[in-house]
Protein backbone atom coordinates (compact mmCIF):
# COMPACT_ATOMS: atom_id res chain seq x y z
CA UNK A 1 0.00 0.00 0.00
CA UNK A 2 1.15 3.15 -1.28
CA UNK A 3 2.13 6.19 2.15
CA UNK A 4 -0.60 8.19 0.95
CA UNK A 5 -3.24 5.45 0.92
CA UNK A 6 -2.31 4.81 4.47
CA UNK A 7 -2.91 8.54 5.25
CA UNK A 8 -6.27 8.28 3.63
CA UNK A 9 -7.00 5.37 5.63
CA UNK A 10 -6.58 7.38 9.07
CA UNK A 11 -8.67 9.71 7.92
CA UNK A 12 -11.30 7.91 6.73
CA UNK A 13 -11.00 6.08 10.78
CA UNK A 14 -11.28 9.97 11.89
CA UNK A 15 -14.43 10.60 9.87
CA UNK A 16 -15.80 7.77 11.24
CA UNK A 17 -15.43 8.66 14.67
CA UNK A 18 -16.53 12.39 13.76
CA UNK A 19 -19.93 11.38 12.66
CA UNK A 20 -19.99 8.43 15.28
CA UNK A 21 -19.27 11.98 17.93
CA UNK A 22 -21.91 14.26 15.56
CA UNK A 23 -25.25 11.90 15.54
CA UNK A 24 -24.92 10.64 18.78
CA UNK A 25 -26.55 12.99 20.22
CA UNK A 26 -29.47 12.29 17.35
CA UNK A 27 -29.73 8.90 18.28
CA UNK A 28 -29.96 9.40 22.19
CA UNK A 29 -32.07 12.43 21.73
CA UNK A 30 -35.39 10.58 22.98
CA UNK A 31 -33.65 9.51 26.19
CA UNK A 32 -32.21 12.43 27.11
CA UNK A 33 -35.49 14.65 26.43
CA UNK A 34 -36.93 12.43 28.92
CA UNK A 35 -34.74 12.36 31.62
CA UNK A 36 -34.27 16.23 31.38
CA UNK A 37 -37.54 17.08 30.71
CA UNK A 38 -36.84 18.72 27.53
CA UNK A 39 -38.54 19.68 24.88
CA UNK A 40 -38.30 20.09 21.29
CA UNK A 41 -37.84 23.61 20.73
CA UNK A 42 -35.07 23.70 23.94
CA UNK A 43 -33.30 20.52 22.00
CA UNK A 44 -32.89 22.48 19.02
CA UNK A 45 -31.32 24.93 20.53
CA UNK A 46 -28.88 22.63 22.31
CA UNK A 47 -28.23 20.68 18.70
CA UNK A 48 -27.96 24.18 17.21
CA UNK A 49 -24.74 25.47 19.73
CA UNK A 50 -22.94 22.53 18.10
CA UNK A 51 -23.20 24.09 15.12
CA UNK A 52 -23.02 27.62 16.01
CA UNK A 53 -19.50 27.08 17.69
CA UNK A 54 -18.39 24.72 14.58
CA UNK A 55 -19.14 27.91 11.86
CA UNK A 56 -17.55 30.32 14.12
CA UNK A 57 -14.27 28.32 14.68
CA UNK A 58 -14.50 26.86 11.45
CA UNK A 59 -12.34 29.65 8.85
CA UNK A 60 -9.71 30.20 12.07
CA UNK A 61 -8.87 26.74 12.21
CA UNK A 62 -8.66 25.99 8.70
CA UNK A 63 -5.96 28.94 7.98
CA UNK A 64 -3.85 27.98 11.35
CA UNK A 65 -3.71 24.38 9.60
CA UNK A 66 -2.44 26.17 6.77
CA UNK A 67 -0.01 28.11 8.23
CA UNK A 68 1.49 24.97 11.00
CA UNK A 69 0.20 22.01 9.51
CA UNK A 70 -2.65 19.53 9.98
CA UNK A 71 -0.22 17.35 12.29
CA UNK A 72 -0.62 19.69 15.16
CA UNK A 73 -4.15 20.97 14.44
CA UNK A 74 -6.02 17.83 13.89
CA UNK A 75 -4.51 16.41 17.24
CA UNK A 76 -5.41 19.34 19.06
CA UNK A 77 -8.85 19.44 17.34
CA UNK A 78 -9.66 15.19 18.05
CA UNK A 79 -8.77 15.95 21.75
CA UNK A 80 -10.47 18.39 22.84
CA UNK A 81 -13.86 17.37 21.16
CA UNK A 82 -13.31 13.97 22.75
CA UNK A 83 -13.02 15.91 25.79
CA UNK A 84 -16.26 17.78 25.45
CA UNK A 85 -17.82 14.32 23.91
CA UNK A 86 -16.90 12.64 27.15
CA UNK A 87 -18.13 15.60 29.72
CA UNK A 88 -22.11 14.93 27.92
CA UNK A 89 -22.23 12.71 30.12
CA UNK A 90 -22.40 14.36 33.17
CA UNK A 91 -25.13 16.77 31.81
CA UNK A 92 -27.58 17.64 34.58
CA UNK A 93 -29.91 20.17 32.31
CA UNK A 94 -30.66 21.87 29.66
CA UNK A 95 -28.26 24.80 30.11
CA UNK A 96 -25.22 22.68 30.63
CA UNK A 97 -26.07 20.85 27.72
CA UNK A 98 -26.11 23.94 25.86
CA UNK A 99 -22.74 24.99 27.14
CA UNK A 100 -20.99 21.60 26.67
CA UNK A 101 -22.43 21.36 23.24
CA UNK A 102 -21.14 24.70 22.72
CA UNK A 103 -17.78 23.98 23.51
CA UNK A 104 -18.01 20.74 21.59
CA UNK A 105 -18.67 22.47 18.08
CA UNK A 106 -15.64 24.47 18.89
CA UNK A 107 -13.35 21.81 19.26
CA UNK A 108 -14.60 19.73 16.05
CA UNK A 109 -14.34 23.04 14.07
CA UNK A 110 -11.74 22.76 11.25
CA UNK A 111 -11.52 18.88 10.91
CA UNK A 112 -12.34 18.83 7.65
CA UNK A 113 -10.97 21.83 5.98
CA UNK A 114 -7.61 20.39 7.73
CA UNK A 115 -8.43 16.59 5.79
CA UNK A 116 -8.71 18.80 2.79
CA UNK A 117 -5.11 19.96 3.70
CA UNK A 118 -3.56 17.09 4.24
CA UNK A 119 -4.89 15.68 0.67
CA UNK A 120 -4.03 18.99 -1.24
CA UNK A 121 -0.50 18.01 0.08
CA UNK A 122 -0.64 14.42 -0.26
CA UNK A 123 -2.86 13.52 -3.28
CA UNK A 124 -1.90 14.13 -7.08
CA UNK A 125 -4.65 16.56 -8.80
CA UNK A 126 -6.31 13.75 -10.33
CA UNK A 127 -7.12 11.91 -7.29
CA UNK A 128 -8.35 14.86 -5.14
CA UNK A 129 -12.30 14.21 -5.53
CA UNK A 130 -12.18 10.65 -4.96
CA UNK A 131 -9.84 10.90 -1.73
CA UNK A 132 -12.50 14.03 -0.80
CA UNK A 133 -15.25 11.07 -1.15
CA UNK A 134 -13.74 8.40 0.69
CA UNK A 135 -13.24 10.70 3.63
CA UNK A 136 -16.59 11.89 3.24
CA UNK A 137 -18.63 8.09 3.16
CA UNK A 138 -16.48 7.13 6.15
CA UNK A 139 -18.31 9.73 7.99
CA UNK A 140 -21.58 8.68 6.46
CA UNK A 141 -20.86 4.52 7.73
CA UNK A 142 -20.19 6.10 10.83
CA UNK A 143 -23.27 7.54 11.14
CA UNK A 144 -25.07 4.13 9.45
CA UNK A 145 -22.90 2.74 12.63
CA UNK A 146 -24.17 4.89 15.56
CA UNK A 147 -27.44 3.44 16.33
CA UNK A 148 -26.12 -0.24 15.79
CA UNK A 149 -23.38 1.08 18.21
CA UNK A 150 -24.66 3.53 20.55
CA UNK A 151 -28.33 1.68 20.98
CA UNK A 152 -27.72 -1.69 22.74
CA UNK A 153 -25.06 0.88 24.76
CA UNK A 154 -27.78 2.71 26.21
CA UNK A 155 -30.20 -0.06 26.48
CA UNK A 156 -27.36 -1.71 28.85
CA UNK A 157 -25.51 1.06 30.62
CA UNK A 158 -27.47 4.43 29.99
CA UNK A 159 -27.12 7.15 27.68
CA UNK A 160 -24.24 8.91 29.44
CA UNK A 161 -21.91 5.65 29.07
CA UNK A 162 -22.23 5.98 25.25
CA UNK A 163 -20.65 9.60 25.53
CA UNK A 164 -17.93 8.13 27.39
CA UNK A 165 -16.96 5.37 25.10
CA UNK A 166 -16.91 7.90 21.99
CA UNK A 167 -14.36 10.20 23.74
CA UNK A 168 -11.88 7.48 24.90
CA UNK A 169 -11.95 6.25 20.89
CA UNK A 170 -11.16 9.77 19.45
CA UNK A 171 -8.24 10.03 22.50
CA UNK A 172 -6.47 7.34 20.67
CA UNK A 173 -6.78 8.16 17.37
CA UNK A 174 -5.24 11.77 18.35
CA UNK A 175 -2.17 10.11 19.68
CA UNK A 176 -2.10 7.64 17.23
CA UNK A 177 -2.20 10.50 14.22
CA UNK A 178 0.39 12.81 16.08
CA UNK A 179 2.77 10.21 16.56
CA UNK A 180 2.75 9.09 12.87
CA UNK A 181 1.49 11.62 10.79
CA UNK A 182 4.17 13.88 9.18
CA UNK A 183 2.95 17.30 7.00
CA UNK A 184 4.94 16.34 4.36
CA UNK A 185 5.67 13.62 1.75
CA UNK A 186 8.89 14.34 2.48
CA UNK A 187 9.03 14.42 6.09
CA UNK A 188 7.22 10.98 6.43
CA UNK A 189 9.30 7.51 7.14
CA UNK A 190 9.41 4.51 5.11
CA UNK A 191 7.86 6.57 2.23
CA UNK A 192 9.77 5.85 -1.46
CA UNK A 193 11.52 8.26 -3.02
CA UNK A 194 9.35 7.73 -6.22
CA UNK A 195 5.66 8.02 -4.60
CA UNK A 196 7.17 11.62 -2.93
CA UNK A 197 8.20 12.35 -6.74
CA UNK A 198 4.71 11.22 -8.09
CA UNK A 199 3.00 13.40 -5.49
CA UNK A 200 4.96 16.77 -5.78
CA UNK A 201 4.93 16.70 -9.08
CA UNK A 202 1.63 16.55 -9.75
CA UNK A 203 -0.31 17.58 -7.16
CA UNK A 204 -2.14 20.97 -6.71
CA UNK A 205 -0.42 22.89 -4.70
CA UNK A 206 3.53 23.87 -4.63
CA UNK A 207 5.38 24.55 -1.78
CA UNK A 208 6.45 28.04 -1.20
CA UNK A 209 5.46 31.30 0.48
CA UNK A 210 2.37 33.74 -0.49
CA UNK A 211 1.40 36.72 1.35
CA UNK A 212 -2.15 35.91 2.37
CA UNK A 213 -5.03 39.00 2.92
CA UNK A 214 -8.39 38.25 3.43
CA UNK A 215 -10.01 40.54 1.14
CA UNK A 216 -8.61 38.26 -1.51
CA UNK A 217 -11.28 35.91 0.13
CA UNK A 218 -13.97 38.63 0.89
CA UNK A 219 -13.89 40.57 -2.66
CA UNK A 220 -13.97 36.85 -4.39
CA UNK A 221 -17.31 36.57 -6.20
CA UNK A 222 -16.56 32.74 -6.73
CA UNK A 223 -16.18 32.16 -2.75
CA UNK A 224 -19.09 34.07 -2.16
CA UNK A 225 -21.10 31.60 -4.67
CA UNK A 226 -19.49 28.51 -3.13
CA UNK A 227 -20.36 30.02 0.38
CA UNK A 228 -24.04 30.38 0.25
CA UNK A 229 -24.57 26.69 -2.39
CA UNK A 230 -23.06 25.35 0.83
CA UNK A 231 -25.14 26.93 3.68
CA UNK A 232 -28.10 25.75 1.58
CA UNK A 233 -26.91 22.60 0.70
CA UNK A 234 -26.20 22.10 4.91
CA UNK A 235 -29.72 22.53 5.84
CA UNK A 236 -30.22 19.07 4.37
CA UNK A 237 -27.20 17.38 5.92
CA UNK A 238 -28.49 18.91 9.46
CA UNK A 239 -31.64 17.59 9.40
CA UNK A 240 -30.22 14.17 9.00
CA UNK A 241 -27.46 14.65 11.59
CA UNK A 242 -29.91 16.08 14.25
CA UNK A 243 -33.91 15.47 13.90
CA UNK A 244 -33.92 12.35 11.51
CA UNK A 245 -34.47 10.30 14.30
CA UNK A 246 -36.94 13.06 16.24
CA UNK A 247 -38.90 13.20 12.75
CA UNK A 248 -38.96 9.21 12.48
CA UNK A 249 -40.30 8.45 15.99
CA UNK A 250 -42.21 11.40 17.07
CA UNK A 251 -43.49 13.20 13.43
CA UNK A 252 -44.18 9.26 11.62
CA UNK A 253 -44.94 7.29 15.26
CA UNK A 254 -42.38 4.92 14.12
CA UNK A 255 -40.62 2.24 16.71
CA UNK A 256 -36.80 3.11 17.82
CA UNK A 257 -36.01 0.14 15.33
CA UNK A 258 -37.60 1.13 12.16
CA UNK A 259 -36.07 4.75 12.89
CA UNK A 260 -32.60 2.76 13.73
CA UNK A 261 -33.15 1.08 10.30
CA UNK A 262 -33.92 3.92 8.64
CA UNK A 263 -31.37 6.48 9.89
CA UNK A 264 -28.58 3.58 9.03
CA UNK A 265 -29.79 3.19 5.56
CA UNK A 266 -29.68 6.68 4.62
CA UNK A 267 -26.18 7.04 5.99
CA UNK A 268 -24.91 3.67 4.07
CA UNK A 269 -26.65 4.91 1.00
CA UNK A 270 -25.22 8.38 1.76
CA UNK A 271 -21.40 6.51 1.79
CA UNK A 272 -22.60 5.24 -1.84
CA UNK A 273 -23.08 9.03 -2.95
CA UNK A 274 -20.01 10.47 -1.70
CA UNK A 275 -17.66 7.20 -3.45
CA UNK A 276 -19.72 8.01 -6.72
CA UNK A 277 -20.07 11.37 -6.56
CA UNK A 278 -16.22 11.67 -6.44
CA UNK A 279 -14.79 9.06 -8.48
CA UNK A 280 -17.62 10.32 -11.33
CA UNK A 281 -16.40 13.45 -11.11
CA UNK A 282 -12.45 12.94 -11.35
CA UNK A 283 -14.10 10.91 -14.16
CA UNK A 284 -16.05 13.82 -15.58
CA UNK A 285 -12.98 15.90 -14.90
CA UNK A 286 -10.49 13.87 -16.84
CA UNK A 287 -12.69 13.65 -19.61
CA UNK A 288 -14.43 16.54 -20.27
CA UNK A 289 -12.81 19.32 -18.10
CA UNK A 290 -12.76 20.80 -14.49
CA UNK A 291 -15.84 22.89 -14.49
CA UNK A 292 -17.95 20.44 -16.21
CA UNK A 293 -16.64 17.53 -13.89
CA UNK A 294 -17.68 19.40 -10.80
CA UNK A 295 -20.86 21.09 -11.94
CA UNK A 296 -22.50 18.22 -13.48
CA UNK A 297 -22.33 15.89 -10.77
CA UNK A 298 -23.07 18.83 -8.13
CA UNK A 299 -25.92 20.03 -9.82
CA UNK A 300 -27.14 16.86 -10.66
CA UNK A 301 -27.02 15.23 -6.99
CA UNK A 302 -28.62 18.56 -5.40
CA UNK A 303 -31.26 18.73 -7.84
CA UNK A 304 -32.48 15.41 -7.82
CA UNK A 305 -32.24 15.24 -3.87
CA UNK A 306 -34.80 18.19 -3.80
CA UNK A 307 -37.38 16.26 -5.59
CA UNK A 308 -37.12 13.32 -3.55
CA UNK A 309 -37.33 16.04 -0.11
CA UNK A 310 -40.05 17.22 -1.39
CA UNK A 311 -41.97 13.52 -2.31
CA UNK A 312 -41.43 12.91 1.56
CA UNK A 313 -42.93 15.83 2.78
CA UNK A 314 -46.18 15.31 0.86
CA UNK A 315 -46.41 11.15 1.17
CA UNK A 316 -47.99 9.82 4.14
CA UNK A 317 -46.89 6.41 3.73
CA UNK A 318 -44.30 5.51 6.50
CA UNK A 319 -42.07 3.22 4.63
CA UNK A 320 -42.33 4.93 1.61
CA UNK A 321 -41.15 8.48 3.40
CA UNK A 322 -38.16 6.16 5.13
CA UNK A 323 -36.91 5.08 1.90
CA UNK A 324 -37.40 8.46 -0.24
CA UNK A 325 -35.23 10.36 2.64
CA UNK A 326 -32.52 8.12 2.75
CA UNK A 327 -32.55 7.83 -1.21
CA UNK A 328 -31.86 12.23 -0.63
CA UNK A 329 -28.93 11.43 1.01
CA UNK A 330 -27.94 9.30 -1.58
CA UNK A 331 -28.29 11.99 -4.11
CA UNK A 332 -27.02 15.20 -2.28
CA UNK A 333 -24.23 13.15 -0.85
CA UNK A 334 -23.22 13.19 -4.45
CA UNK A 335 -22.12 16.77 -4.37
CA UNK A 336 -20.43 16.26 -1.09
CA UNK A 337 -16.65 15.49 -2.23
CA UNK A 338 -17.25 17.72 -5.15
CA UNK A 339 -17.89 20.64 -3.04
CA UNK A 340 -14.52 19.70 -0.79
CA UNK A 341 -12.66 18.97 -3.90
CA UNK A 342 -13.94 22.20 -5.65
CA UNK A 343 -11.93 23.92 -2.49
CA UNK A 344 -8.41 22.52 -2.96
CA UNK A 345 -9.09 23.44 -7.01
CA UNK A 346 -9.81 27.17 -5.68
CA UNK A 347 -7.73 27.38 -2.82
CA UNK A 348 -4.18 24.95 -3.74
CA UNK A 349 -1.99 25.92 -1.04
CA UNK A 350 -4.64 27.42 0.75
CA UNK A 351 -7.23 24.67 0.76
CA UNK A 352 -7.59 24.82 4.50
CA UNK A 353 -8.69 28.18 4.37
CA UNK A 354 -11.02 27.81 1.62
CA UNK A 355 -12.43 24.63 2.76
CA UNK A 356 -12.78 26.54 6.54
CA UNK A 357 -14.71 29.54 4.58
CA UNK A 358 -16.78 27.43 2.99
CA UNK A 359 -17.76 25.28 5.34
CA UNK A 360 -18.51 28.37 7.58
CA UNK A 361 -21.46 29.20 5.72
CA UNK A 362 -22.59 25.72 5.91
CA UNK A 363 -22.61 25.08 9.33
CA UNK A 364 -24.43 28.38 9.31
CA UNK A 365 -27.26 26.96 7.31
CA UNK A 366 -26.97 23.89 10.02
CA UNK A 367 -27.34 26.40 13.19
CA UNK A 368 -30.58 27.78 11.47
CA UNK A 369 -32.19 24.84 10.24
CA UNK A 370 -31.46 22.86 13.56
CA UNK A 371 -32.73 26.02 15.45
CA UNK A 372 -35.92 26.18 12.69
CA UNK A 373 -36.67 23.09 12.79
CA UNK A 374 -37.25 22.77 16.41
CA UNK A 375 -39.59 25.77 16.51
CA UNK A 376 -41.59 25.08 13.27
CA UNK A 377 -42.87 21.13 15.14
CA UNK A 378 -43.09 22.70 18.68
CA UNK A 379 -45.30 25.81 17.41
CA UNK A 380 -47.12 23.94 14.40
CA UNK A 381 -46.77 20.11 15.02
CA UNK A 382 -46.45 19.42 11.78
CA UNK A 383 -42.96 17.64 11.07
CA UNK A 384 -43.57 17.94 7.59
CA UNK A 385 -43.13 21.65 6.75
CA UNK A 386 -39.23 21.65 7.34
CA UNK A 387 -38.67 18.88 4.79
CA UNK A 388 -40.67 21.38 2.00
CA UNK A 389 -38.16 24.28 3.47
CA UNK A 390 -35.22 22.20 2.70
CA UNK A 391 -36.35 20.92 -0.47
CA UNK A 392 -36.71 25.02 -1.66
CA UNK A 393 -33.29 25.39 -0.61
CA UNK A 394 -31.31 22.66 -2.64
CA UNK A 395 -32.96 24.03 -5.34
CA UNK A 396 -30.97 27.34 -5.10
CA UNK A 397 -27.85 25.24 -3.92
CA UNK A 398 -28.11 23.13 -7.44
CA UNK A 399 -28.63 26.46 -8.99
CA UNK A 400 -25.67 28.26 -7.54
CA UNK A 401 -23.26 25.71 -9.16
CA UNK A 402 -23.83 27.78 -12.20
CA UNK A 403 -21.94 30.23 -10.45
CA UNK A 404 -18.79 28.66 -9.19
CA UNK A 405 -15.99 28.30 -11.24
CA UNK A 406 -13.51 25.75 -10.11
CA UNK A 407 -10.86 27.01 -12.68
CA UNK A 408 -10.69 30.80 -11.32
CA UNK A 409 -8.09 30.12 -8.43
CA UNK A 410 -7.20 32.59 -5.62
CA UNK A 411 -4.64 34.16 -7.42
CA UNK A 412 -2.92 34.95 -4.45
CA UNK A 413 -0.13 37.80 -4.56
CA UNK A 414 3.65 36.18 -4.20
CA UNK A 415 5.25 37.75 -1.12
CA UNK A 416 8.90 37.00 -2.66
Amino acid sequence: MKTRHKVLSALFLLSIITYLDRVCMNVVSKYIKEDLSINNQQFGYILGAFSLAYALFEIPTGAMGDRIGPRKVLTRVVLWWSGFTALTAVGYNYVYLVIIRFFFGAGEAGAYPNASIVIARWFPAVEVARAQAVIWAAGRLGGALTPFLVIPLVHRLGWQMAFVALGLVGVCWAIGWYNWYRDTPSEMKNISQEEIEEIENQRKIKVSEHHFSWQTIIKNPNIWALMLMCHLFFYASYFFTNWSNTYFIEGRGMTEDQSKNFISLSYVLGAIGCIVGGFLSDFLVKRYGLSFGRKAVAMGGLGLSSILFLSAGLTENNDLVGYLLALCVLTKDLALPVAFATCVDIGKKYSGTVAGTMNFAGQLGGFFITIIFGIIVEQTHNFNYPLILISGCLVVSALMWLKIDPNKDLQISSGE
